[in-house]
């Protein structure tokens, strides 16, 4: 049900809400870990009974088991504890446990008492910490499973453990859950005459065991430049009977918009404060920035100017600690970004809050994505593919509110049919949905298995994005549909405009595995590698309708055992993703220098015609009768490369375009 908004005034309450609301507590020493590979702790009751022995220190973030090879790879079972003093708890407030990611299933205890599970390894949940000792000695125990299976298939390590940051949070009467504050910014074309908002989105809770008659939430904004008028609004929403949840979003109008873009990434801070009539029940700060992202006649725009994108995708993977990254591995993927001259990077699942975070401050642009990879097989079902718009949704939501995330990619190489496969097309279609319900303010967008050969596919129409993942001149492709000769690249784009004429387009992985000195026309040799971005990323130049490219990846990572590499060469492997710009050990390749050059020499801004952004040349010497001449044909052969339905339907208007400004629901 969504809460009606019934006046908005000013309000003198944050600072007393911050000062009042108890401060979330990081639980991130004194832990320790009991490996149990026979997986006899629950057999023999350990919640009720720990072992005495067999404890050793560890980290967290960290890792069940730091070392690569075939016999860990398939994962195994471990137990964390830690023993804390319980924080203060206010009259009326109680507290959570927030894990950032547990790889792969997590069970929690609680002095003794099971408080819940959770099985999704990639996005963030919240269990309630009952039974909390407030001021006295408690122990929290977290078993932790990683034994993976054939599915979901995973292009990297199965790394386990509880990889990112756990803290207690606090809960009040009131609780606005999944607090977002979206931008939206509409500019001209090319960046002129900008108007902001931002939208505070979330769901209220009474948590109390009475009604509140009185729910408030108030969004306070300071504004980055020094001596800046900060902005504050206050919503009174409608009364909110106990354990009633309800709907809130709202606009705030944003005067003078500093906006963030790289080379100037400026930020807000944001305070979201929820109140019970006058006394305050949660506190949210968030670092936003203001910015519009928009898809225009097939172009990636950014505050309404048009996007040439470079950089270079990550796996979260640290020798020895994989994706359990400190602060230091934070800062040494932004400092190896900014020093191949990335403006954007790309992730096969939702990115470490504080990695974001960093990528907010340092300008960098994310191609977020939610990881649904080769999952074919496991979207047959309705409950399959609602397990997948769950992780999706959480993926969202937990992108949201950071500008550097510039789209929301719902899948990654699914089929390249999806129309014959009823699951993935029924999954691409309620994913649209989601994504658009979640956070209406960015383009949807999904990173598509490139095979040439195929017909369009109705399922992509609706997007507003497309990734194209290529590896022509790399990988073989199929018999029908091959990708072995990298001159094939180039046709293949022009055919994609042609049959998705109004979406934009990013080259969104492209890469070559390196491991050895030899001669350029011998894969898997520096010298081919080397090549191979050079001439990707000149058959994307040449194209002005390809919003950039991404290369696929800026350091190695572990991957499983039997990884060939695709280069088609009888050696032994060490479960290393040797496509990388930097080796697994940090030294840089030829091929990164290739990288960084023509990164440092695109601009990220351009200004692209109506006709290069279908594909069309502007027609040289011609006049304006020869371009119209070329247009026209063009649009004649685009319109022929659809099939009878899709062409029906751009002539109906049934082609979406892309719902770029806020949208508010009804």
């Amino acid at each position: 049900m969504l809460v009606a908004v019934v006046a908005a005034s000013a309000s003198p309450a944050t600072a007393w809400g911050q000062a009042l609301v108890p401060a979330p507590r990081p639980l991130a020493q004194g832990w320790q870990l009991h490996e149990d590979a026979a997986d006899a702790g629950l057999r023999e009751n350990w919640p009720l009974q720990l072992p005495q022995a067999g404890w050793t220190p560890t980290s967290v973030p960290g890792v069940l088991d730091g070392r690569l090879g075939t016999a860990s790879f398939g994962g195994t079972v471990g137990w964390y504890r830690v023993r804390f003093r319980g924080p203060v708890t206010p009259a009326g407030f109680a507290w959570a446990l927030r894990f950032e990611s547990v790889r792969r299933t997590a069970r929690v205890w609680l002095n003794g008492r099971e408080v819940g599970r959770h099985a999704d390894p990639y996005v963030p949940f919240e269990l309630p910490a009952t039974g909390l000792r407030a001021g006295q000695a408690n122990e929290l125990l977290v078993r932790v499973d990683n034994r993976k299976g054939a599915e979901p298939r995973e292009g990297w390590w199965n790394w386990g453990g509880i990889v990112r940051p756990v803290s207690l949070v606090p809960r009040g009467p009131l609780h606005l859950s999944d607090t977002g504050v979206l931008p939206v910014v509409s500019c001209a074309p090319g960046g002129g005459g900008c108007a902001a908002k931002v939208v505070v989105d979330g769901v209220l809770e009474n948590r109390s065991t009475a009604a509140i008659d009185r729910p408030r939430v108030e969004l306070l904004l300071d504004p980055p430049a020094a001596g800046g008028a900060a902005i504050k609004r206050t919503v009174d929403v409608r009364a909110l009977q106990a354990g009633e949840s309800a709907h809130v979003r709202f606009e705030v109008p944003v005067p003078d918009p500093a906006l963030w873009q790289p080379g100037d990434p400026q930020r807000y801070a944001a305070t979201v404060t929820t109140l019970a009539g006058n006394a305050p029940a949660q506190v949210d700060r968030r670092w936003i920035g203001l910015r519009g992202v928009r898809v225009r006649e097939g172009m990636l725009e950014l505050n309404g100017r048009q996007l040439d994108l470079r950089g270079a995708a990550i796996q979260e993977d640290v020798p020895g600690r994989g994706p359990a990254l400190s602060a230091g591995d934070i800062r040494g993927i932004v400092r190896e970004l900014r020093a191949v001259h990335a403006n954007v990077t790309r992730a096969h699942y939702l990115l470490d809050p504080r990695l974001l975070d960093a990528l907010d401050a340092a300008g960098i642009m994310v191609w977020s994505q939610a990881p649904i990879y080769h999952r074919d097989r496991l979207l047959e079902t309705a409950a399959q593919r609602a397990s997948a718009l769950s992780t999706l949704r959480q993926t969202v939501l937990a992108a949201r509110s950071h500008p550097s995330v510039i789209t929301h990619s719902v899948a990654n190489e699914l089929s390249a049919a999806p129309d014959k496969s009823p699951g993935t097309a029924a999954y691409l279609a309620a994913a649209i949905r989601t994504v658009r319900a979640t956070d209406p303010t960015l383009p949807v967008s999904v990173d598509l298995l490139s095979y040439p050969g195929y017909p369009a596919a109705r399922a992509y129409l609706g997007f507003d994005l497309l990734g194209i993942n290529s590896y022509f001149g790399w990988y073989p492709g199929k018999r029908a549909h091959p990708t072995g000769r990298l001159a094939d690249l180039g046709p293949y784009l022009d055919r994609m405009r042609a049959l998705y004429p109004r979406q934009g387009m990013v080259v969104t992985e492209f890469g070559a595995e390196s491991t050895f000195t030899g001669p350029a026309t011998e894969k898997e040799t520096y010298a081919f590698q080397s090549d191979y971005v050079r001439d990707v990323l000149g058959v994307v130049r040449a194209r002005a309708f390809v919003g950039g490219a991404i290369y696929w990846t800026l350091r190695e990572f572990a991957v499983k055992p039997d990884w060939d590499g695709g280069a088609g060469r009888d050696v032994p492997r060490d479960a290393i993703h040797n496509k990388g710009l930097i080796t697994y050990a940090g030294q840089r390749k030829p091929a990164w220098a290739v990288a960084a050059q023509d990164f440092g020499s695109t601009r990220v801004f351009r200004s692209v015609s109506a006709t290069e952004a279908l594909g069309i040349p502007d027609g040289g010497g011609g006049g304006h009768g020869g371009g119209l001449v070329v247009a026209a044909a063009a649009l004649v052969a685009a319109l022929l490369a659809l099939d009878a339905w899709a062409l029906l339907g751009l002539l109906r208007g049934r082609v979406r375009r892309p719902r770029l400004a806020f949208a508010p629901r009804t």
